[in-house]
């Protein structure tokens, strides 16, 4: 079937039908564009969505994400068919983890527990000992015992963050995530300058040296509780700009103001969490392609790190 869409589609009422008709469920992270986010049945971190799915009887997920959530979702309902709007939404921090390289690493360090951050593929999921959280990365690494050795990957922000929350010596894959990495410090000061009364909040996987000067750090749904439990008015919010849309949403009244980047781009901006469309969920939904599949064996290995996770939370 060509895929051509007519220009006079409604295509919130087509997706909404099409939901309906194929027993789908439609789960959005917090980082799509505004109508994906608005047309979604549930919006969210990743786990948080790939759990979701796990709680509805839909026969199809629709994942509107990166690949390494859509893996996930997969991982946890191996039973129903998971596509998604775009194959190519990869993520810079997952790619930043090859597991043939990170195989070779953890060869030249016998006998560390292997932390893995959830941001990465079900290749290097399959060779951790235990997957974390922006949110529970801190309880995992406390769950080890003090006297065993921890590699911690991909991110080596998050990992730098948790070495310093809990004290405890970590070897770093260094791998990062390109909007994270690109906020400029000069601006925010700046920013900080023009809106004194505004609160900085951050995402863990930014530099150490923003998270310093940060008022909150936090997972994507954290930042979105911390404003909207705050008392405060104005918020510089150092994360991906897609998060800004929950936060208006539910806290209209409220300043939210996006960190800058170092150029005047938009950076803060994922690319590949932008790849996805609403022509391109309903595409999706219509066609029932492009379809994520994993193999059963590579399923079962990266299943494990993630149930121990959650016996662990």
């Amino acid at each position: 079937m060509p895929k051509q869409i007519s220009p006079s589609l409604d295509l919130f009422s087509e997706i909404a039908r099409l939901k309906k008709e194929k027993n789908a469920v439609l789960l959005a992270h917090y980082y799509q564009e505004p109508d994906i986010q608005d047309i979604a049945d549930f919006v969210g971190d990743s786990l948080e969505l790939a759990k979701k799915a796990q709680n509805t009887q839909a026969d199809l997920i629709v994942f509107a994400g990166v690949h390494f959530m859509a893996e996930g979702a997969k991982i946890l309902n191996p039973t129903r068919k998971v596509v998604m709007p775009d194959l190519r939404a990869g993520c810079s921090l997952s790619d930043s983890c090859p597991p043939e390289a990170f195989a070779k690493f953890r060869k030249k360090h016998p006998g560390h527990f292997v932390v893995s951050y959830i941001n990465c593929s079900a290749a290097i999921k399959a060779q951790s000992d235990v997957i974390c959280t922006s949110s529970n990365a801190v309880k995992m690494v406390e769950h080890i015992p003090k006297d065993q050795g921890i590699l911690f990957a991909p991110d080596r922000n998050l990992g730098a963050y948790v070495a310093e929350k809990t004290g405890r010596s970590m070897i770093l894959w260094q791998g990062t995530c390109i909007v994270h990495e690109t906020f400029s410090e000069r601006k925010i000061a700046e920013l900080r300058l023009k809106n004194p009364e505004a609160k900085l909040i951050a995402h863990p996987e930014c530099e150490p040296s923003l998270l310093a000067k940060a008022d909150f750090i936090g997972s994507t749904s954290a930042l979105l509780k911390f404003v909207t439990d705050s008392s405060h008015q104005a918020f510089i919010v150092a994360t991906e700009e897609g998060i800004l849309h929950q936060m208006k949403k539910k806290n209209p009244e409220k300043l939210f103001i996006p960190a800058p980047p170092n150029h005047q781009c938009a950076c803060n901006e994922c690319p590949f969490m932008k790849l996805n469309t609403l022509e391109k969920v309903y595409l999706a939904l219509r066609d029932e392609t492009p379809e994520l599949v994993i193999k059963e064996d590579l399923r079962l290995r990266a299943l494990v790190p993630l149930q121990r996770m959650l016996e662990w939370s």
